[in-house]
């Protein structure tokens, strides 16, 4: 496996070093997604594919009477984003599992937001995963987006060459299993100069 298959799931010391990398590397993109949304302090909130659990914190900062959960499908993502959030995760304010976006392990209407941060290019069936983030959110809960790439340049197609099964997806796309998916408002945002690309969708 190349060292970059770990940003679909890490693995090993290898994925370990990519969860510190992804934290760090993606906090401009992160803190540019979340100025596209607003937050009770007291949300419930699902981040799908947390990763090394930066954006976990972020959230936490966000709703500080509230309680974040943390999913992903890879058990060193899982790990470094406990590590990272340990002190809330002790406190009651969070909790990280693992588990497959195509069947997310909660009931249904449990979260006012769920986020999703550079990792939809690894859902399968995109529209059957987004039904799922639909199935939990309550109604009128949001559905934060945040890609790197915004399937309008060219240079990022290496990347769909070198990781197996990743897709970059352009907005019209994303947008149109969105709304197969059930979700009824949603708001594109683009920065065009980074190619960076968020939508905010609500249930």
């Amino acid at each position: 496996m190349s060292f970059f298959e770990n940003t679909r799931k890490p693995q090993g010391f290898g994925g370990k070093l990519m969860t510190k990398m992804m934290n760090s590397g993606h906090s401009r993109l992160s803190q540019w997604g979340f100025s596209n949304t607003s937050v009770n302090p007291d949300a419930e909130v699902l981040d799908v594919g947390c990763g090394g659990g930066a954006n976990i914190a972020v959230w936490l900062n966000k709703c500080r009477k509230g309680h974040v959960t943390g999913l992903d499908y890879s058990a060193v993502s899982v790990a470094e984003s406990q590590k990272l959030n340990a002190a809330a995760i002790q406190q009651g304010k969070c909790k990280v599992v693992q588990g497959d976006v195509s069947a997310i392990p909660f009931p249904d209407a449990n979260f006012d937001h769920v986020s999703a941060f550079e990792t939809v290019y690894f859902w399968p069936e995109l529209k059957k995963c987004f039904s799922e983030v639909n199935r939990v959110l309550k109604d009128g809960g949001t559905f934060l987006i945040c890609n790197e790439s915004d399937g309008m340049n060219a240079s990022d197609d290496k990347w769909t060459k070198i990781i197996d099964g990743m897709k970059i997806y352009n907005c019209d796309q994303l947008i149109t299993a969105l709304k197969e998916a059930g979700f009824m408002e949603i708001k594109p945002y683009a920065d065009v100069k980074n190619h960076w690309l968020c939508i905010v969708a609500t249930k």
